[in-house]
């Protein structure tokens, strides 16, 4: 009996062991980052063209909200936020790129959802915007609700929540409506804009974005006051790798964190001197962050150094400070009545 207390003694005594070392290690590198690391990049799957989220100019250099979500990741992977390579995808053709390894990641206005959470195989990173579903209409068929569109020609996009929330919509409304599906949004967009469909359905700021980035007179038309859907966009990844998974959630969450602790690309240097604990573990003063997700401890500082905070982000690529124009609204911070809220680092 006392050889046998002892023997499970000694095998609680390793397990213990065991346990305690795997608690103070790193989680196991995962295919993803090791794969970017020996690639020296990764690719991002971003939209084909949505002013102010992601848009390419004349040389074909890629700009906005999605665009610096993936340069945030660049900058704290690499120490270089020009680590990337944007891939321009249709609302149907950016799951299975994701899907088959063509893209590492969608930054790409991607609406999550309990089917595309499961039976697709993905992971969704925390929510970067939030939006809802709206119509927009020239003001010359005197429109004033959603409510009023019986009847109408509706250009959408496939392969999307847009054309599932429309068709609820109306069914809902015991309405009828004649879709016109077309899947390159530059298409789609002419089609609206020509006049070949009565009203353009999608997110509410990407209709306002393409409004003014798009119509040769913007004041002609108008986004009707309804939303008909909650549309929370996030950052995308495959099942089955967990550290890259983490990896993305914890780069948005700095971002956010950034700016609610007041971090800015402007003064990141000298918040590093601070005796705060919890912005001393995030820039990596208190080392261990880093080390926890597999990366350098400087990941958040670099983030935000080289790419700015999640406000400094939105300001100039959506908000006040860009073509846009857009009000911070439930994209504002949680201190400020806003939905954007960073899970603890620490």
């Amino acid at each position: 009996m006392i050889f046998q207390t002892r023997l499970w003694a000694a095998f609680a005594a390793v397990v213990a062991t065991l346990c305690g070392l795997a608690a103070g290690q790193p989680a196991k590198a995962g295919p993803t980052l090791d794969k970017i690391k020996q690639a020296g990049m990764f690719s991002c799957g971003v939209p084909t063209g949505i002013p102010g989220f992601a848009q390419p100019d004349s040389q074909g250099v890629y700009s906005g909200f999605d665009v610096d979500i993936c340069k945030a990741l660049s900058a704290a992977i690499f120490g270089d936020p020009g680590k990337v390579k944007y891939v321009p995808l249709t609302a149907q053709q950016r799951f299975t790129a994701l899907q088959s390894g063509e893209v590492d990641i969608l930054s790409n206005n991607t609406t999550w959802t309990l089917t595309r959470d499961t039976d697709l195989g993905l992971n969704f990173g925390p929510v970067v915007f939030y939006d809802g579903q709206g119509f927009m209409v020239p003001n010359k068929l005197n429109v004033k609700s959603a409510k009023e569109l019986n009847g109408a020609t509706i250009c959408v996009q496939p392969g999307t929540t847009t054309e599932l929330n429309l068709a609820d919509y109306f069914r809902a409304n015991k309405m009828e409506y004649k879709p016109v599906v077309i899947e390159k949004i530059d298409e789609v967009y002419a089609a609206f804009f020509s006049g070949r469909c009565d009203v353009m359905t999608g997110d509410a700021t990407g209709l306002a974005a393409q409004r003014i980035g798009r119509a040769s007179n913007p004041d002609d038309y108008v986004v009707l006051p309804e939303r008909i859907s909650k549309e929370p966009l996030a950052p995308v990844v495959r099942h089955g790798d967990d550290q890259w998974h983490d990896i993305v959630d914890w780069i948005v969450f700095a971002l956010i964190q950034g700016e609610e602790s007041g971090i800015t690309q402007a003064n990141v240097d000298e918040m590093k001197k601070t005796e705060d604990p919890a912005i001393k573990r995030m820039l990596g003063v208190t080392p261990g962050m880093g080390k926890a997700l597999g990366l350098e401890e400087n990941w958040a500082y670099n983030a935000i150094k080289m790419v700015g905070n999640y406000g400094e982000i939105f300001e100039r690529t959506l908000g006040m400070g860009s073509p846009m124009k857009f009000e911070r609204g439930i994209n504002g911070l949680w201190t400020k009545g806003g939905l954007m809220y960073a899970i603890p680092i620490r």
